[in-house]
């Protein structure tokens, strides 16, 4: 069987700060450095910032879309997945994902979280939700992809 590429997903809201949004960049350069897949939410914020950090470094992105249209996706998705579940597709997203970044983010952030500790996949936190069990606190992007990677299961 070929070697299949490390798929790292990355959560936060769809709306942030310029500081999150640096973050995320970063982030998602490093992933696709890694020769890791990224993984999103497909939209804005901070799935539009890590998509195109990982997209500008030659990286694959794919945005686990919440609509009915591939055009929904944001310019540096470069595999649009159309669900047609709103907030569900959260789970396609958790799933699909080895190891889980969480960037900044509110309430739907806080489900991906859950979702994915619920489903036994890593989570590493970059300025998130606090004081959650299971989580893995970094303080950096570099940080936050290196965690990432050593949670990497097998």
């Amino acid at each position: 069987m070929a070697d299949v590429m490390p798929r790292i997903g990355i959560i936060g809201a769809g709306l942030c700060d310029r500081e999150t949004e640096d973050m995320a960049r970063e982030v998602g350069k490093l992933v696709a450095r890694r020769k890791a897949l990224l993984y999103c939410g497909g939209l804005g914020g901070v799935m539009e910032a890590a998509a195109r950090g990982a997209f500008e470094a030659g990286g694959t992105t794919v945005g686990i879309l919440p609509g009915a249209k591939a055009s929904d996706a944001n310019p540096y998705i470069t595999i649009p997945v159309v669900t047609g579940m709103s907030h569900a597709r959260n789970v396609i997203l958790v799933r699909s994902s080895q190891a889980v970044i969480s960037i900044g983010g509110s309430h739907g952030t806080l489900s991906e979280i859950a979702l994915a500790l619920k489903m036994w996949r890593p989570v590493v936190g970059l300025k998130t939700w606090e004081h959650l069990d299971d989580v893995h606190y970094v303080g950096t992007p570099g940080e936050a992809v290196e965690k990432a990677f050593e949670l990497l299961p097998g």
